[in-house]
């Protein structure tokens, strides 16, 4: 009698991961603008006060990363994943039960928390841990978890939080959120394991593409370069634009007329465009490299900005918001997998750690300013098209200066791998 074959564990904790991404970040976070017009209609709320709790999970959610390393050495990968999905169950409870704009402060905190302990970061560490092979593959499908679970939710949840018989129907949404959540967190804790067992998934990475495999420059040659600075403010910029137009996109709809249902649909089309976009910007990289790859995510948030400001209620206006959906889902890779590409393709693998961790700390930071600018103008002038149209015209020029980014850094990689040469010689 044969032995039973053994599972290879590694597809065990890409399960956990896609149920962290679809659950933790699709829910939690995927569809927060659907709940903006909800909320402050139904408490009197202005959106620009409201729009601070974004800010507050932003700051919160870079404040933790800094520290991220220590808290996984200390507290390992299941007691903070244990701790990210409570913080994110505590959020929902709080956004349900205030009554006023400190309750949905409190809850943006623990909502920075949560996304911090057990979503992206914590994502992307636990499959370079355990895949060894087609990382980029396994880690961009997991990734999409969150467009496909963002499409679910908004699905589910949209038709409660616009419910015209209870404005308040968002508190149900939000304890539906943690229910969902208390039972993920019953699933997967007792799943996860820290170390993979030697084994085929711990097998040597394989060569990677040329453009990856550079070794690069320390850090502290990195941060003597003008274009470091450079890049980290357009990634600051491209966090400010992308995240306040997704976090926008939905209200805006819904004041230029278009209704609910229809919002819902966008939502959901924007989210599940995303989840392709976020695979298919790989492999766009590895085929045609980082300028053609950043130039279309560039590009299209450009072109999005636009749409989004000719949406209306009329047939043509629709389509517009539809056409918006798709477009801006083929630019919100910059947020993410881009960040990644960026920092290697620029500084190589020596300075990765640090350079990653400053150009992900700038973008969550261009995050907490986006949104509450974006509703500040809102209040001020009745209408989110003046500061749709200053994103605009900030990623066009963006799109132009990364180019000349990329030239001095390629220029000095000639350098640096020329006297590398050398010296093997």
């Amino acid at each position: 009698m044969q032995p039973k074959k053994k599972i290879n564990y590694m597809w065990v904790m890409v399960f956990v991961c896609f149920m962290l991404g679809f659950f933790c970040l699709g829910f939690c976070s995927g569809n927060k603008s659907l709940y903006l017009a909800a909320i402050t209609d139904a408490l009197g709320i202005k959106r620009s006060l409201f729009s601070v709790s974004d800010s507050i999970r932003y700051l919160t959610t870079a404040g933790v990363n800094l520290f991220f390393g220590s808290l996984l050495h200390k507290l390992g990968v299941r007691k903070m994943v244990g701790v990210g999905i409570l913080a994110l169950i505590i959020q929902s409870v709080l956004s349900a039960v205030a009554t006023n704009i400190w309750g949905f402060y409190a809850a943006g905190l623990f909502l920075g928390i949560g996304l911090a302990f057990c979503t992206t970061t914590m994502i992307s560490f636990v499959i370079r841990r355990w895949c060894k092979e087609n990382t980029g593959k396994i880690l961009g499908f997991v990734l999409a978890a969150n467009g496909v679970g963002a499409a679910a939710a908004a699905q589910v949840v949209s038709p409660i939080i616009y419910n015209p018989e209870n404005p308040f129907g968002y508190r149900i949404a939000y304890l539906i959120m943690a229910a969902c959540l208390a039972v993920v967190a019953v699933i997967v804790l007792p799943l996860i394991k820290e170390q993979p067992e030697e084994g085929p998934s711990a097998k040597p990475v394989p060569k990677q593409a040329k453009s990856r495999d550079w070794v690069g420059m320390d850090y502290a040659d990195a941060k003597k370069k003008g274009y470091f600075y450079i890049a980290a403010l357009c990634i600051f910029a491209t966090g400010m634009c992308l995240q306040a137009l997704s976090g926008i996109a939905a209200a805006h709809m819904k004041d230029v007329g278009l209704n609910p249902d229809f919002v819902a649909r966008m939502v959901s089309l924007q989210a599940l465009v995303m989840a392709c976009t976020k695979f298919l910007t790989g492999v766009s990289y590895d085929k045609f490299g980082m300028r053609v790859t950043m130039t279309i995510c560039d590009v299209a948030a450009v072109i999005a900005t636009v749409l989004l400001t000719l949406t209306n209620a009329t047939a043509t206006g629709m389509a517009l918001a539809a056409a918006f959906a798709v477009t801006v889902a083929l630019a919100l890779p910059l947020e993410t997998i881009m960040l990644s590409l960026f920092a290697a393709e620029l500084f190589g693998n020596r300075a990765f750690p640090k350079t990653m961790g400053i150009f992900a700390a700038v973008n969550t930071a261009g995050y907490a300013v986006g949104n509450p600018v974006a509703n500040w103008v809102f209040d001020t002038f009745g209408s989110y098209n003046p500061i749709i149209l200053t994103f605009g015209a900030i990623m066009l020029a963006v799109t132009i200066v990364f180019q000349f980014i990329l030239n001095s850094a390629y220029k000095d990689r000639k350098i640096i791998l020329a006297a590398r040469e050398e010296k093997t010689v």
